[in-house]
């Protein structure tokens, strides 16, 4: 490759929501920064798109805003964008495979992980849950515990430490979530507006092969969508690729660091796990199931049956769409490797309608879907991160900088209950900016 000088103070790697974030926060400091992005688009593990005739957006990646989420809520408020809080009730397919109303609030059942704060020593998910197979008054309460864990954390709770769930749980023990009004993309487009506002230079389908690094020089070799390389320079560079591409190893699509990130860097990735994730967005041309047993779903939000290979559906209460998410995550998702797109459709639409007794109804109305698979993604290899049983610290020990060169950020990141979140990622972004931007201050001074 033959080098070119891109005369940027930094380089910033992957436009996701970290990424952005860093990149507006550097250039708002007069500072020349560049975003390289593997993909032809922006948004990273946010991807977004739109059902014809309906005009309605929806979400194959992330979607809610959970809990205070003050980084989120004012990029939100700047775009002039609001937020719904979701609701509606929650149905449940029991053992006599008929839907009950849920009165149970899902994510309080996550409170028995009060209990694994007060543990000597670390274990996994399962083996802390195991406890409660035997106790009468305790064991419902477990089994939704376990389905949190592998739902909401996308999470295999064989390998998941019990400690930080509980710990992160905790830390934002505030479980309201949101959406915002039209999904997460005009919030996206707002961050891109604001980088090229500020002079921010932004290079799409831009696939960073190797990143040769020291105290004040970094140099990014990357591979273009057209097949030719191109060498970028800059004094400091902000990495944002999700734990999944970090850890590749000595995979052909791998990210080089020269050197080599030192072992404290190699431990925290060997730490944080990426949760799986299939969802798959359903289209009908009615909103059917509202219409069943006099209504008696009209006000649904959401419907679990944890025995399906798809255990939890959504609809977009209070809005009311046509739309139906299904959600597989943690093992379930794993279970879904090998099947085809068509094959995994016809899962979740099968599923959906036999919750129903109503499978027939429900193979006349649909219309249409969209899947992600986010382990299949090459630019992702997984959804969002959690911790494995006995690490010590590895979001504290991966956000660590590098010699005044390196700078870390992403949700894998966040060391304050925020990791697999949206504002995670922009709120690790914006730190690992003021860090960059202190570092080269510090270098122009030698």
């Amino acid at each position: 490759m033959t080098p070119v000088e891109s005369d940027a103070d930094a380089i910033v790697i992957g436009a996701g929501a970290a990424g952005l974030a860093a990149a507006r926060s550097l250039a708002r400091r007069s500072l020349r920064v560049i975003v390289l992005e593997a993909r032809d688009r922006l948004g990273g593990r946010v991807v977004s798109h739109t059902s014809q005739p309906s005009g309605v957006r929806a979400e194959l990646g992330a979607e809610f805003i959970h809990g205070p989420a003050p980084e989120t809520r004012m990029l939100l408020r700047e775009a002039g964008i609001s937020s719904v809080d979701t609701g509606g009730e929650s149905w449940t397919r029991g053992e006599d495979d008929d839907l009950h109303r849920d009165e149970r609030d899902f994510m309080i059942a996550a409170r028995i992980f009060e209990e694994a704060r007060k543990l000597r020593e670390d274990e996994t998910v399962d083996r802390f849950l195991r406890r409660f197979e035997n106790d009468d008054s305790m064991r419902d309460a477990a089994e939704m515990a376990r389905a949190f864990v592998e739902g909401f954390d996308a999470a295999d709770p064989a390998i998941a430490s019990v400690r930080s769930i509980a710990d992160e749980i905790y830390a934002g023990a505030d479980f309201a979530s949101a959406r915002p009004v039209g999904g997460y993309g005009p919030m996206f487009d707002r961050l891109r507006d604001d980088c090229i506002a500020a002079g921010v230079r932004i290079s799409l389908s831009t696939v960073v092969r190797r990143i040769s690094w020291r105290r004040g020089s970094i140099q990014i070799d990357a591979q273009l969508d057209a097949g030719e390389g191109r060498s970028f320079r800059a004094r400091t560079a902000i990495v944002t690729l999700p734990i999944g591409v970090l850890r590749q190893g000595g995979a052909d699509e791998a990210v080089v660091f020269d050197p080599d990130l030192p072992a404290f860097k190699h431990e925290a990735l060997r730490r944080i796990e990426m949760g799986h994730v299939v969802k798959i967005n359903l289209w009908f041309r009615t909103a059917f199931w509202g219409r069943l047993h006099g209504g008696r779903y009209r006000d649904a939000g959401f419907f679990r049956c944890l025995d399906q290979p798809f255990p939890a559906y959504w609809t977009q209460f209070p809005r009311r769409s046509s739309l139906i998410v299904a959600w597989a995550g943690g093992p379930k998702a794993i279970a879904l490797r090998g099947m085809s797109p068509k094959e995994r459709i016809e899962r979740a639409l099968d599923g959906f309608g036999s919750m129903f007794g109503a499978l027939d109804l429900a193979r006349r109305e649909f219309d249409a879907a969209f899947m992600h698979d986010w382990s299949g993604d090459p630019f992702a290899r997984g959804a969002y991160s959690y911790v494995t049983v006995g690490a010590d610290g590895p979001r504290a020990a991966l956000a660590e900088p590098l010699d005044d060169a390196l700078f870390f950020a992403g949700e894998a990141t966040s060391n304050d209950g925020q990791g697999g979140t949206v504002n995670g990622a922009l709120q690790t972004g914006e730190r690992a900016a003021r860090e960059a931007a202190t570092s080269l201050g510090a270098v122009r001074d030698r």
